[in-house]
């Protein structure tokens, strides 16, 4: 049976390059055998001065990339926040950005509501493969290049002095996931309710994609635009809020001015629902909808401009 330094060595020296075992091998074992000799010259018995001179030398493989230089990390310190804020860069834009456009193709296809499903999944798949790939990216660049070539901090690189962002990327997906499904619901003239007997309807009247519904969801696209601005900025400032507000009236109005036309409700959704042909039951309906929308709007102008106050400038 093997003695227990041969063992060592073996598994030392298996993580070692072949080029390098002649030379490591001989120096290896000298100087566990000079330890060993020097706790039993004090009194411990051999096999003991064994185990534990081998145990103060630790895991084999530690040890071998000690000898070797070999680096124990994925991502060492010297590569780390570059790779950290590159990462950090990408999933808050790309999969965000290409859910969103995964989301749109399955509305115009007809998916209606199931095109929520496809954008999250899609936009998840992309976040995994960009953590991947930039991750194995810096891997291989750390264990093959020369940190010399990373960009250089300087003191232009500097944040504001600002304690917390006023604008957080779950605000963000929230936002862009609501209107996201307000296209789903509004703009898609294609068969979004469906009924007992097989009839699918739209919700809105596909014969306002004469004007008005190209016109919204242009105004709704540069919302989801808008929503990415904000996030980049990370707080309101004056301008942004003057969009934000011109964005929010160019859609309250039109629509308020549909529902106070009857125009912007399918027909022959209406047809379908006997109690909102009863009486003033859809002016009432629409009342509350015109209302709804109106203190939304207002509401959003005022939370913009109390958080551009509050901001320091």
């Amino acid at each position: 049976m093997s003695s227990l330094t041969d063992r060592y060595l073996a598994a030392t020296l298996g993580s070692v390059p072949a080029h390098r075992r002649e030379e490591i091998a001989p120096e290896l074992r000298a100087s566990i055998e000079d330890a060993v000799d020097d706790r039993v010259g004090a009194g411990q018995d051999q096999s003991t001065a064994e185990r534990e001179v081998l145990t103060d030398l630790g895991n084999p493989q530690l040890l071998a990339a000690r000898y070797t230089g070999q680096r124990l990390q994925l991502i060492g310190p010297a590569y780390y926040l570059a790779w950290w804020n590159l990462l950090r860069t990408l999933l808050a834009y790309v999969p965000a950005l290409v859910g969103t456009v995964v989301g749109l193709v399955h509305l115009v296809d007809g998916d209606g509501f199931g095109a929520i499903g496809p954008a999250i999944g899609t936009a998840l798949s992309v976040a995994v493969h960009v953590a991947f790939w930039v991750t194995l990216v810096f891997a291989i660049w750390e264990r093959t290049g020369d940190a010399r070539h990373l960009p250089r901090w300087s003191l232009d690189d500097l944040p504001e002095a600002t304690t917390e962002r006023q604008i957080t990327l779950s605000d963000t997906v929230a936002a862009v996931v609501v209107l996201l499904f307000t296209v789903g619901v509004a703009f898609f003239p294609t068969q979004q309710l469906r009924f007992g007997d097989g009839e699918q309807l739209a919700v809105v009247d596909p014969a306002l994609w004469g004007f008005w519904l190209p016109v919204l969801l242009a105004v709704v696209v540069a919302m989801i635009v808008f929503e990415f601005v904000k996030y980049r900025v990370g707080h309101w400032t004056w301008g942004m809020v003057v969009v934000n507000a011109v964005l929010g009236v160019a859609f309250a109005v039109p629509v308020i001015w549909l529902l106070l036309t009857e125009q912007l409700l399918n027909p022959e959704l209406v047809a379908r629902f006997e109690w909102l042909r009863e009486g003033d039951n859809l002016g009432t309906v629409t009342v509350i909808a015109v209302v709804s929308i109106v203190v939304i709007t207002i509401w959003d102008v005022v939370d913009s401009v109390l958080k551009a106050r509050r901001w320091p400038r």
